[in-house]
């Protein structure tokens, strides 16, 4: 529990501002979802908690998705 408050201290509430319940409501489910879909974890020989598929070189070139309101970002193949 330490590592993950202090993951989500370090990578989002540091960078933002918070104004009421709702708007911390709301940007945590932002969190957890990149945090479950697309964070990598050491643990977990770099994926995430919920497998995303490998992606080969033929599918297209590389392009940057944004995550958590821009904060964050994921990248996958997507054919042009």
């Amino acid at each position: 529990m330490e590592r993950l408050i202090g993951s989500l201290r370090r990578e989002y509430l540091n960078h933002l501002i918070v104004f009421n319940e709702s708007s911390l409501r709301h940007t945590l489910k932002l969190y957890f979802d990149y945090y479950h879909g697309a964070r990598t974890h050491l643990s977990l020989e770099k994926d995430a908690p919920e497998t995303r598929p490998v992606h080969p070189p033929e599918l297209g070139s590389v392009v940057e998705l944004p995550e958590v309101g821009g904060l964050h970002h994921r990248y996958e193949r997507r054919a042009a």
